[in-house]
């Protein structure tokens, strides 16, 4: 694991309006064994912090998952299963990345990926996610370049980069990604600034208009149900479901839940899972009878 910070005085610019030039950011990504949170693991996490100006420090561990990782999964960020077999648990890095990340505005390309992730390694440890002054809402890069640069033909964080002249090493690891995410995210604020006059955090905020609070990505708050997702998931067995829709509602149907996703965006929760002909399907929860 590498650690490494300046000492810094953390100026209390969570209440009231802030300028974003004296806020402390910190940019963050992770790297995963597959899509879905609960079914896929972390492999990598990394983040950068910035404040007033200067980079103030920087986080990134390898973390050791339980389960090997597929070709596919390597082909994308060329960790490999050889790379992580000294790595640490999660159980042992997380504790570190909560602490680095609170207290500061957080930042990441695709956000609520990232939190879907991160939430359930947070609610495992026992690590506070509804303190707002510790966690405040979270900007996503990809939600504010859409809406600041529409003109640009898409906005992955390689095409940012491009485009906004920002230097990157290695794409698709989490330390490197971290740091082209922050780049990307102050040229754009600094654009809304001079173009919108967005100055304050809150503005900001306001512009990105997704409210991306941690608690929105709790599993634990969906109660008992999401306890059996997750011990369904860990066994590999079949669940029933009765869903509110497909080519069968409201008939019972067998399913193998891969992956359980929560986010605030406009399509809402849903379970992941495979059908009976091993097709992996969506099942928004709202749809299903519990």
């Amino acid at each position: 694991m590498r650690y490494r910070f300046c000492l810094w005085e953390r100026q209390d610019t969570l209440h009231g309006m802030t300028l974003w030039k004296d806020m402390t950011l910190v940019a963050f990504d992770l790297e995963t064994t597959g899509k879905y949170p609960l079914g896929a693991e972390i492999c990598e996490l990394a983040a950068v912090k910035w404040q007033a100006g200067k980079r103030m420090g920087t986080f990134q561990s390898l973390v050791r998952p339980r389960q090997k990782m597929s070709d596919e999964v390597i082909a994308i960020h060329h960790i490999s299963n050889e790379m992580v077999l000294k790595a640490p648990p999660i159980e042992e890095v997380i504790g570190d990345f909560y602490q680095f990340l609170k207290g500061a505005y957080l930042v990441a390309h695709h956000a609520p990926f990232d939190m879907g992730f991160l939430a359930v390694e947070f609610e495992k440890a026992g690590l506070n996610l509804h303190d707002k002054t510790l966690f405040p809402p979270v900007f996503c890069s990809s939600l504010l370049t859409r809406k600041t640069f529409p003109e640009f033909p898409n906005h992955k964080l390689q095409t940012l980069t491009q485009k906004l002249n920002v230097s990157v090493q290695q794409a698709h690891r989490a330390l490197d990604d971290s740091q082209a995410c922050l780049e990307v995210t102050l040229k754009t604020f600094k654009v809304l600034g001079e173009k919108k006059d967005k100055q304050m955090v809150e503005e900001l905020l306001a512009f990105q208009k997704e409210n991306l609070v941690w608690e929105r990505f709790s599993i634990k708050s969906l109660g008992s149900w999401a306890e059996n997702v997750k011990k369904v998931i860990a066994s590999g067995e079949a669940m029933e479901l009765v869903y509110q829709g497909g080519s069968r509602p409201g008939q019972a149907r067998k399913v193998w839940p891969v992956g359980l996703v929560r986010t605030p965006l406009k399509q809402g929760d849903f379970l992941v899972a495979k059908d009976e002909k091993g097709v992996i399907k969506r099942y928004f929860l709202s749809k299903i009878q519990k």
